[in-house]
């Protein structure tokens, strides 16, 4: 298993050392792990003036999965946009032809009362958001900002959508769902547009409509991107799989990790069209907190769990990596981000040493 490991900025070495913990765990267990390590983002600009430096590119192509913590940083942000580090990001995701995005919000019994929302409302929450990661208007073209005849200036992004990279998300969105389902239960598929405002959306839902037909154990719904928006707050626990374009799902997932308490907990896993990965938490780069040991590395070792599940097919790995995770939350172990009023709160290495410990025992 060659993994490349792309820890990146602000908080994401510190949250990728302690997935690393893991990795070495059952490595000395006997699994056949190559780790190598490349620079991404600001830490890519720093290195050789490219967020994305053909290096770093290489090893992500040659490898059977990629580690990255997070990109970002203030001290960026006057860069020309080319050179900033979500570009980085950005690219790497087109160049390995990432197009599927599972973005995993479940709610740990643990962690109930860190959600805002009432327990009600998501005791018991697992839903799956697919988001389209290629396209849309993230990389439409023409794109810019131009001046007008009259000297003011006008930015224009393109969202644009083929029917063959809707059908292929779709199909993987179907695939979740019935797997989600197991053998006796019904999967649903909750199709998220904009179709009665914008005629990309109005192809999706017909494509999407049309790949439905191939998996009649599947239900399939339709919802607006408004409407979405309001029910995952609302009523979440209707939804199993969520179906949406890129910038659609840009924003419902990062709505949808504060109903199971924190974006900390979020794992994510960005696949081709054979399963080969790039694996990340959901949440930034978090430059306030970074090298100040008290950011939450748990979403990246969950979503180490999805690279085991997705890319190896090691699902006996994954769910031991899940119920490491489990079982440390059950000890009453918590960072700052998930910690309740009068909780002791502990540390990223400590969080690690933590689910190293639960692993081992």
């Amino acid at each position: 298993m060659k993994i490349a490991i792309l820890p990146g900025d602000g908080i994401g070495p510190e949250i990728i050392a302690q997935a690393v913990k893991v990795l070495e765990v059952l490595r000395r267990e006997g699994l056949p792990v190559e780790l190598e390590y490349a620079p991404i983002g600001g830490a890519g600009y720093d290195a050789s003036g490219d967020p994305l430096p053909d290096a770093t590119l290489n090893l992500a192509q040659q490898s059977d999965a990629v580690l990255l913590g997070a990109v970002g940083g203030y001290q960026y942000d006057a860069l020309p946009r080319s050179l900033r580090p979500e570009q980085g990001l950005l690219r790497i995701r087109k160049g390995l032809n990432l197009f599927a995005n599972l973005r995993p919000a479940q709610l740990y019994p643990e962690l109930a009362n860190a959600s805002p929302l009432r327990l009600e409302v998501v005791s018991g929450l697992d839903i799956m958001i697919l988001r389209e990661l290629t396209g849309d208007i993230y990389f439409g073209q023409p794109r810019g900002i131009r001046t007008l005849d009259n000297g003011e200036r006008q930015g224009f992004d393109t969202m644009v959508y083929s029917e063959s990279e809707i059908a292929r998300v779709a199909h993987v969105g179907f695939q979740i769902a019935m797997k989600r389902a197991g053998e006796n239960g019904v999967g649903k598929v909750c199709s998220v547009d904009k179709a009665n405002v914008l005629d990309t959306s109005m192809l999706w839902r017909e494509i999407v409509t049309e790949v439905a037909k191939e998996y009649p154990a599947v239900e399939l719904s339709h919802m607006y991107v408004d409407n979405a928006a309001m029910q995952l707050v609302r009523a979440p626990k209707q939804f199993d799989v969520i179906l949406t374009g890129n910038i659609f799902g840009d924003i419902l997932s990062d709505e949808a990790s504060m109903l199971t308490g924190s974006i900390g907990m979020l794992p994510s896993a960005s696949l081709d069209a054979n399963n080969k990965g790039l694996y990340e938490p959901c949440h930034g780069s978090a430059p306030d907190i970074a090298r100040k040991n008290i950011a939450n590395p748990l979403a990246t070792i969950l979503s180490l769990a999805m690279m085991m599940r997705y890319t190896f097919a090691r699902v006996d790995i994954a769910q031991r990596i899940e119920s490491s995770v489990r079982k440390t939350l059950q000890r009453g172990l918590r960072t700052a981000d998930i910690a309740e009023a009068g909780m002791e709160k502990i540390g990223t290495d400590a969080m690690g040493d933590a689910v190293v410990a639960a692993l081992l025992n």
